[in-house]
């Protein structure tokens, strides 16, 4: 039986120390909850995860949803460093400042700071670790079609609807949505009334591969920070990924052999957003297995 939030557990708005600035996050559940933290997607927010972070605090964890550095209400660098290195030491300092270790889940971008920051940590940060639709081989098509849709709208938009308009053709398998509410969230209105994206523009002008970054990454580095993960891994694809191929899937395995993988059938890149309910009953089985042996999807 799903349990419903106490009043002590609804969701509760902080501010929390990353690597030399503040990130914004939303927290739900309670404070003595074994804690997970959720990581967005480049040019997402916080509200990316739509209800995985409550659905999962009603499990019994306390989930930290965060907006990355220079994203959502997050602060942005003085220095304009988005790196993929800043996005992991920002994750790595929030896991240690937690206490107990977190599980991190990550998607896309998100994905590879957690990956990043466990990998190359010189003591253990984190209990588990769930990559969503990332691997450290990232295809070229892909990326280049998320910088297309990054780019095409730093021009902003003069209505929701557009927005929408620009998602529906960035996603077409996801049906369009009719309440915009959701969307009041990940843009902003500007005093030339046109409706933004709420993260810094510093984020993709400088970088050409996934998610903002410079090129396609340092696959050489994310190799070898997989090499040194030993905690339980899942990876949650979407069927229909220009991201991940089946070649990333086989390396991830290889690299971390204990690995497990969960398709999830009709979803792209963005997995939650394009299957919110297997998404999140995928993460939910995984997660409560982490401290009762060893997770079983069968």
């Amino acid at each position: 039986m799903v349990e419903q939030l106490e009043p002590d557990q609804a969701t509760r708005q902080v501010r929390l120390q990353g690597a030399g600035l503040e990130l914004a996050a939303d927290v739900r559940g309670r404070d003595d909850d074994p804690a997970v933290i959720f990581l967005h997607g480049g040019g997402q927010t916080r509200h990316a995860w739509g209800t995985a972070a409550e659905v999962v605090a009603r499990r019994g964890w306390r989930t930290i949803s965060i907006d990355l550095r220079g994203h959502g209400d997050s602060d942005w660098p003085a220095d304009g460093d988005y790196g993929i290195g800043a996005f992991a030491a920002d994750a790595r300092d929030v896991a240690l400042a937690l206490g107990p270790r977190p599980a991190l889940v990550g998607a896309s971008l998100g994905g590879l700071a957690a990956l990043l920051a466990i990998g190359e940590s010189g003591e253990p940060i984190a209990s588990a670790l769930v990559l969503v639709d990332v691997t450290p081989r990232i295809e070229q098509q892909g990326a280049d079609h998320i910088k297309g849709f990054m780019r095409e709208g730093m021009t902003g938009f003069d209505r929701l609807e557009d927005a929408a308009d620009a998602i529906s053709k960035f996603i077409p398998n996801r049906p369009r949505p009719t309440n915009l509410s959701g969307l009041r969230k990940n843009l902003r209105r500007r005093e030339d009334g046109r409706w933004y994206w709420h993260w810094d523009p510093r984020f993709v002008q400088r970088g050409e591969g996934i998610d903002g970054q410079d090129g396609l990454l340092d696959h050489d580095r994310l190799v070898a920070a997989a090499l040194r993960v030993k905690i339980p891994t899942l990876l949650v694809r979407g069927q229909m990924s220009d991201i991940v191929s089946h070649e990333g899937v086989r390396e991830l395995r290889e690299l971390v052999p204990h690995a497990l993988v969960v398709d999830v059938a009709e979803a792209g890149h963005m997995v939650a957003g394009d299957r919110n309910d297997a998404f999140n009953d995928a993460v939910i089985v995984f997660l409560d297995s982490v401290g009762h042996g060893s997770p079983n999807f069968s």
